[in-house]
């Protein structure tokens, strides 16, 4: 198990970044994807939600042509939401995810190894995608000022530390109700931390998702409503974080409006 210390100390240190090109600041993490985004004075955040998961090619295609449509640049691309079919081990979640910051490098927004974009990735229980695919994104669109608009990224009980993942997972293998609960208390911490960073708390989260396969519900107030998290209600997802052996994982946004495509 990671030192509490050490794994929890990456995200908090990072500076707060601004992506002046898309309109928000995030909090640098590892090359796939930032700890978290929040719109810059003068934006707000908006989110796309796909009525049929598209496949992740064709939806990145169909993500530049909505952006072109209303007027924004691709920089403006700030956050998105995958499914994918099975766990990654920590080699093929590599793979996959130098192939995913491809686009974002076309795009103009990842640069030299940083990327601002936050990302949740899970795999759902019921209705898996034969392939990964997009579900929703998020992108910056001018406003009157300050929105307090943002996108936590999805976490699981596991250090960012680049590519290796699984000897780091908290309670590796554990899922009993106490290993449940430490992973659970992990996550939380962690992105409590990424919502103060960004100058956020849990009381200003409109949406929090919830997301394991297994059965935490004897958890869900000892560890989550009875500690601030989901003031304005929580969701939970029958769906596996994408690393192989992680096992629960979060993420917390609010944004101006959601659009149904």
């Amino acid at each position: 198990m990671p030192s509490s210390v050490e794994s929890r100390t990456e995200l908090s240190t990072a500076e707060v970044t601004e992506f002046a090109e898309g309109g928000y600041r995030y909090l640098p993490a590892v090359f796939q994807y930032s700890g978290g985004v929040a719109a810059s004075p003068g934006f707000a955040i908006e989110r796309v939600r796909f009525r049929r998961p598209l496949p992740l090619a064709q939806g990145l295609t169909v993500v530049e042509t909505y952006l072109e449509g209303i007027g924004r640049p691709t920089t403006a691309f700030c956050a998105c939401q995958l499914r994918s079919p099975s766990q990654f081990s920590d080699q093929q979640f590599a793979d996959f995810n130098r192939n995913y910051v491809r686009t974002l490098e076309r795009w103009g927004v990842y640069r030299d190894g940083a990327n601002p974009v936050a990302r949740t990735n899970v795999c759902p229980t019921a209705e898996r995608p034969a392939t990964p695919v997009l579900h929703s994104f998020s992108y910056t669109v001018p406003t009157e000022g300050e929105s307090r608009t943002f996108v936590i990224a999805g976490g699981a009980e596991a250090p960012e530390r680049g590519e290796d993942y699984r000897d780091a997972i908290v309670r590796l293998g554990d899922t009993s109700l106490d290993g449940m609960r430490e992973k659970m208390r992990y996550v939380r911490e962690e992105q409590e931390r990424r919502l103060e960073a960004l100058g956020f708390s849990w009381r200003d989260a409109r949406v929090v998702q919830a997301y394991s396969r297994h059965d935490f519900g004897p958890l869900v107030y000892s560890e989550l409503l009875g500690r601030g998290v989901g003031v304005h209600g929580l969701t939970l997802y029958s769906a596996s974080p994408p690393v192989a052996d992680c096992e629960y994982e979060m993420d917390a946004s609010t944004v101006l409006r959601e659009v149904l495509l």
